[in-house]
């Protein structure tokens, strides 16, 4: 299985835990990680992550997050297909990087995008399948 992680996934372990999501949100996500770890998945990296995270004001979460880059078994360039492909996911009222991040995702054809953006998550996108760490531990329990 080949999975895209958003930043805010990969951040999600920095927020605050004592809120009951949050914290399910981030178990969720080092569950998947684990997966990742051990073979079970593919993990995709893109120059949207590489770049969102350079930006990150916090060092430690920076150099954290871009371990996975490492880790990923593949990384996604910018090219003239994710720019039209996160063109028209600009119509469906997506933010520009959130668009572009799931440009490069479905470029990579991951089976999913992980995220916690709630803003994400309410959009009808039919490219790649979308979900929060928390539903897609639900969903693939037992693959």
């Amino acid at each position: 299985m080949k999975l895209y992680l958003d930043n805010c996934c990969f951040n999600r372990p920095f927020d605050d835990q004592t809120q009951l999501k949050i914290h399910l949100e981030t178990q969720a996500k080092l569950a998947v990680q684990d997966m990742i770890l051990n073979g079970k998945h593919s993990l995709v990296w893109s120059y949207m992550l590489e770049y969102e995270n350079s930006c990150n004001p916090f060092e430690i979460r920076r150099d954290s997050i871009i371990k996975w880059k490492d880790i990923a078994s593949f990384y996604v360039e910018e090219n003239e297909n994710i720019l039209n492909v996160a063109e028209n996911l600009l119509i469906k009222g997506l933010k520009a990087k959130d668009a572009i991040h799931i440009a490069c995702a479905a470029e990579a054809q991951c089976d999913y995008f992980l995220t916690t953006d709630i803003g994400i998550l309410k959009k009808k996108i039919d490219i790649v399948k979308i979900l929060n760490p928390i539903d897609y531990i639900i969903e693939t329990e037992g693959e």
